[in-house]
């Protein structure tokens, strides 16, 4: 479905500006010149997010979900788990709660 837009404005700008725009894009990582413009013009700011950090700590706990059901497999096959296991099992976790709080800093220092 198209989407229909209205008016049009004519904006003139300097070879500058429209250099310093097309920095702020890359910089953003949009390629869309009018997209951005619309969106700095109703909203004054574009946010964009490095996702890598989530990206790393779902790894973790996907090596962490691994660990753990190794474990519970060899539970519900003799009925016993290392002690080994279980330390790997809470270094993975730690690592990953570590990976969260800097997340959750990260976020937080979002103005």
């Amino acid at each position: 479905m198209a989407v229909s837009y209205g008016e049009s404005i004519l904006i003139k700008m300097t070879p500058e500006d429209i250099n310093a725009i097309k920095v702020k894009m890359e910089q953003a990582g949009i390629k869309n010149r009018s997209a951005y413009i619309r969106k700095m013009a109703r909203d004054g700011y574009v946010i964009m997010l490095d996702l890598s950090d989530i990206k790393e700590v779902i790894r973790l706990l996907r090596i962490n979900s691994d660990t753990l059901s190794l474990c519970a497999e060899k539970i519900n096959d003799s009925g016993a788990v290392s002690l080994e296991d279980i330390k790997e099992l809470q270094s993975q976790q730690e690592e990953i709660w570590e990976a969260v709080r800097g997340i959750l800093e990260r976020l937080g220092n979002i103005a």
